[in-house]
């Protein structure tokens, strides 16, 4: 019989970098947004992000995405010039074309209200952008008149139709058209011009620039009609404006770590949100969606302003924008609580090796991260205890248990091992059992008890049963040991076969009749310890890289993660 298991969260987080604009885009109906990490495109409910989409197919990192006004397709760009048009009404995304038209990195998309014609830009060799057909690639005009690197592009969304870009040559064009023509550059700002937006009405466009400036001008004419703020609108460089829904204001997000509101016909600020004082703060971008104002902070996070608490956002989307190691669940007074970790380098540390927790409210998809100092290593694996600690092991040959309700990490409570520890789990009674290169171990209270030398296989991942009497072991064979009376580990009834390479990660089922485990091979099983046969196979959880962790919340919800930096939640019928 075939089973149905369903994806329904996902958890990831924007991946930015500093001084450059990150760039947001909405769905004309105003009910999600998307962004890009890596080779990904992530679509997000705006009212709950917790439920989230995820598009997978590009081969090369992807840096902008944006809906047609119609809804049904969207458009995303690469680092090498190539544009995929993909279909948003089917799961499968199905891909409908394809195409290169400039030959490095593509930064910002457009189309025409009519969903038939598509702007790009950024960096290329002989050109800086191209307009062309959505549904044949045929040219329909020349984005030309710039010297260097084209960091925007937006059209008029009514007719007569309009463009206008925004270049590293501190210039600013507009063009005519279809077919599109350059008519004239734009010179008001003194640096580099990072973003151009036309208002919905079309009745005006803004500039913003690395100056600090904001210019209006006239959507129909490209006439300059006025600017924002008194000298500049903010004290460092602007990454991103967008308007609001009735074009009566717009927002700006900066490198002064402000978010500021205007109102366009006075040219004014109307509110301006602090969003905080360390470099992680700098804003790089902001979307005006419905009611929703929504801006990227340096550190990746999304925050949803409130225009009558400006120093305090609505809300704050957390998560990873790097790769995903390790994850586990913890439930605590009815809610559950998803534990995950990333290892990153931070290079102004000379590469010194940094690993960061997040805890999620698993019905919410609301979390936070760690404070303290961790480990001084890769953590290869996490798992908490009925005692309420995380239990983490790391490539700096320890083991550390941390106090949950603190959310801090402790210098005490660290069990020194004589092997590299690759995975870590734990049962009820104190016990923990630890996966070392060429040894597991098994501890009590924190304290090791037995350890198994010479058995056979190379031993990759491994955790110990709920009850405390058995343990699942991963081998480099490809196969899943079961090891019975774990405190001798000398009885080992079933292998269980599936695997095309080995398994990395494992995880009991709550019922203790089942197991999941992931491998290299990018596959997930579910297993029935009575039946070896019986497996349920979820292909391709994560398309371009293999599940790095696995927990579950309940008998029929697991969680798996990955090195693309996302979340999942699975439904499971057996």
């Amino acid at each position: 019989m075939r089973k149905r298991n369903k994806c329904t969260n996902l958890y990831t987080a924007v991946k930015p970098y500093r001084g450059v604009a990150k760039v947001l885009g909405g769905d004309p109906k105003g009910n999600n947004f998307l962004y890009t990490n890596g080779k990904t495109v992530i679509i997000r409910n705006i009212e709950n992000p917790a439920i989230g989409d995820i598009y997978t197919e590009h081969a090369h990192q992807v840096n902008v995405a944006k809906y047609s006004p119609s809804g049904f397709y969207i458009a995303s760009g690469d680092i090498t010039g190539k544009i995929r048009i993909w279909d948003t009404t089917q799961k499968e995304h199905l891909l409908k074309y394809e195409y290169t038209p400039i030959s490095g990195k593509i930064k910002d998309i457009a189309w025409t209200e009519d969903s038939k014609r598509i702007a790009i830009v950024g960096e290329g060799r002989e050109k800086f952008g191209a307009v062309f057909l959505w549904d044949s690639g045929s040219s329909v005009g020349e984005i030309s008149g710039h010297s260097k690197v084209i960091n925007s592009v937006d059209i008029r969304q009514k007719r007569p139709y309009r463009l206008a870009t925004g270049s590293d040559d501190t210039c600013g064009s507009f063009y005519e058209g279809p077919p599109f023509k350059f008519k004239f550059t734009i010179r008001d700002h003194s640096q580099f011009v990072n973003c151009v937006r036309f208002s919905p009405d079309g009745a005006r466009f803004a500039t913003a620039g690395a100056d600090g400036m904001i210019f209006i001008f006239d959507g129909a004419t490209g006439e300059r009609v006025g600017s924002l703020g008194e000298d500049k609108a903010h004290k460092g460089g602007i990454y991103a404006v967008s308007w609001s829904p009735d074009s009566s204001q717009l927002i700006s997000a900066s490198g002064d770590k402000t978010v500021k509101l205007w109102d366009v016909g006075a040219g004014t600020a109307v509110t301006t949100f602090n969003m905080g004082s360390d470099v992680s703060d700098l804003q790089l971008g902001c979307l005006w969606q419905k009611d929703h104002l929504l801006s990227i902070s340096l550190s990746g996070y999304i925050n949803y302003l409130d225009k009558n608490n400006p120093d305090r956002p609505i809300r704050t989307v957390k998560g990873h924008s790097k790769s995903i190691q390790c994850l586990t669940v913890h439930k605590n007074e009815g809610q559950t609580y998803i534990y995950s970790g990333i290892f990153y380098h931070l290079l102004l540390q000379l590469f010194s090796l940094i690993f960061a927790s997040h805890y999620w409210d698993a019905e919410t998809g609301e979390n936070d991260c760690f404070s303290g100092k961790g480990h001084s290593n890769q953590v290869s694996k996490m798992v908490t205890t009925d005692a309420g600690e995380l239990v983490t092991c790391s490539m700096d040959d320890t083991l550390r248990y941390t106090n949950i309700g603190k959310k801090e990490y402790s210098a005490s409570d660290v069990v020194k091992m004589d092997f590299q520890p690759k995975s870590v789990s734990a049962a009820v009674g104190g016990l923990s059992l630890a996966v070392c290169i060429g040894q597991i171990v098994l501890l009590k209270d924190k304290k090791k008890v037995f350890t198994l030398d010479n058995f056979g296989y190379e031993a990759e991942v491994g955790v110990i049963h709920p009850g405390g009497t058995t343990a699942a072991v991963g081998g480099a064979d490809g196969k899943v040991h079961l090891l019975f009376h774990i405190n001798q580990m000398h009885s080992v009834k079933n292998d269980f076969y599936g695997h095309h390479a080995k398994p990395v990660s494992l995880a009991w089922s709550p019922d203790n009749e089942h197991f999941a485990t992931g491998g290299m091979d990018m596959m997930v099983y579910v297993w029935t310890v009575s039946d070896p046969d019986q497996r349920i196979k979820l292909p391709d959880c994560h398309r371009l890289h293999h599940v790095s962790g696995l927990a579950w919340i309940n008998e029929h919800t697991l969680v798996t993660t990955s090195h693309d930096a996302s979340v999942k939640q699975w439904t499971i019928t057996y």
